[in-house]
């Protein structure tokens, strides 16, 4: 049974001047093999994903030239319209969503078009496979024992200075009190209205509504780990490797630090941008999700952006040293890790680093609820509790840096 037909109105109407651009760039293979492609020829496309995915891992991504990214999401296109003709919705799908996180903005309206039509034949093929119906709310974040959770704490967790907690803070007192002075703040009472604070823990509706999208998740202990790997799976085998509770530190598979939200438009609806993040007429620079199971952990790290973590569901234990602190935390001298710290908080080596045992710093538990305010250069280190499920909203003033 073929599947739907698969417009796509910007890529008609742009076609001659994208491969014009993609020629200029020196694409005259890939130029000649995409006009098959768009014309249906199944192994042109597949070739034509193939070249400018040679062409996106060159060299670093920064240097990858912006209409070879286009042309990436261009190929995907034709490869998903075979895929839908042949009633090949899932790999359909997969290509689309690999456009979505691998390619360019200029298709980003035809991908979410073909996504909508795609996933919508799959809902319904779902439906008549299980008679219909609605499924029932199914939650599945687990009670918390918090005395055997602090075993598990960096030394001298929650023995010292507690984050301060505020609840409806205004905007005025939060620009007054936190913004300016860059002091962090846990702000209760703001997430109320967010459709994702009750949506988000039922596993029924995760699947339902992203289930069959492909994403980037994290394998391993962390990012800093020899072991660390990179892995694209669909959301649905993400929530069966979290239910299955069988997870070593090796093994530990992460949803982190993805835009998840530009991907996954019906997810992007269940969240509100909070008022906060405009503090200082700032503008949003990136909006991620966070999402896994007990045991995750991001090491000791800081970022350039002003940060909102707020936590839909599940908790999380959060530490925060201030930025007067750097040179003492160990920071990597390697370019590509300046910001983390060579300090493994979970096993500390005191030898090496004798001095991180006597620094202060303020700590937390994140609840469901919550947003903690993180400003520039504070350092941090996260550990998932339970089951989570975060959404971090980094933000910028125009015209300052991080360091005035």
């Amino acid at each position: 049974m073929s599947g739907p037909a698969l417009e796509t109105p910007t890529l008609d109407s742009q076609l001659p001047s994208l491969l014009h651009q993609i020629t200029e760039e020196g694409g005259y293979a890939f130029t000649s093999i995409a006009t098959r492609a768009a014309a249906g020829d199944v192994r042109a496309a597949e070739a034509a994903r193939e070249l400018a995915w040679e062409q996106l891992h060159s060299g670093p991504w920064h240097s990858v030239v912006p209409i070879w990214r286009d042309a990436y999401a261009m190929a995907c296109l034709s490869v998903a319209r075979c895929h839908s003709r042949s009633g090949e919705l899932e790999q359909a799908l997969r290509a689309l969503d690999m456009a979505l996180i691998m390619g360019g903005f200029t298709l980003r309206d035809d991908l979410n078009l073909c996504i909508r039509k795609v996933t919508d034949a799959l809902r319904e093929r779902d439906s008549g496979d299980r008679g219909g119906g609605r499924q029932p709310k199914a939650e599945w974040y687990t009670d918390f024992n918090l005395a055997e959770a602090a075993r598990l704490l960096p030394v001298k967790s929650l023995s010292s200075k507690t984050v301060v907690k505020k609840c409806g803070l205004s905007l005025e007192g939060f620009l007054r009190e936190h913004f300016i002075p860059g002091s962090p703040v846990i702000i209760s009472g703001s997430m109320t209205h967010w459709p994702a604070t009750d949506r988000w823990s039922d596993i029924n509706y995760i699947k339902k509504v992203a289930g069959f999208r492909t994403v980037p998740v994290e394998i391993g202990k962390n990012y800093l780990s020899s072991d660390w790997k990179q892995e694209l799976i669909t959301i649905s085998e993400f929530l069966e490797r979290i239910e299955s509770g069988h997870c070593s530190p090796t093994s530990t598979t992460y949803l982190a630090q993805h835009q998840l939200f530009d991907q996954i438009q019906e997810l992007k609806q269940d969240i509100v941008i909070p008022d906060y993040c405009f503090a200082g007429g700032g503008e949003i620079r990136s909006l991620n999700a966070w999402f896994g199971p007990p045991g995750t952990v991001t090491p000791l790290h800081h970022d350039p952006h002003h940060n909102i973590l707020a936590q839909v569901a599940g908790k999380k234990y959060i530490r925060l040293y201030s930025p007067s602190l750097s040179e003492e935390l160990y920071p990597h001298t390697e370019t590509m890790l300046c910001n983390s710290s060579q300090v493994d908080l979970d096993d500390i080596d005191e030898q090496e680093f004798p001095k991180i045992l006597d620094l202060g710093f303020m700590d937390c538990i994140l609840e469901e609820g919550e947003m903690l305010y993180i400003p520039p250069k504070w350092w941090h280190y996260v550990r998932s509790l339970t089951k989570s499920f975060s959404v971090s909203f980094w933000w910028g003033v125009e015209g300052k840096s991080p360091d005035s």
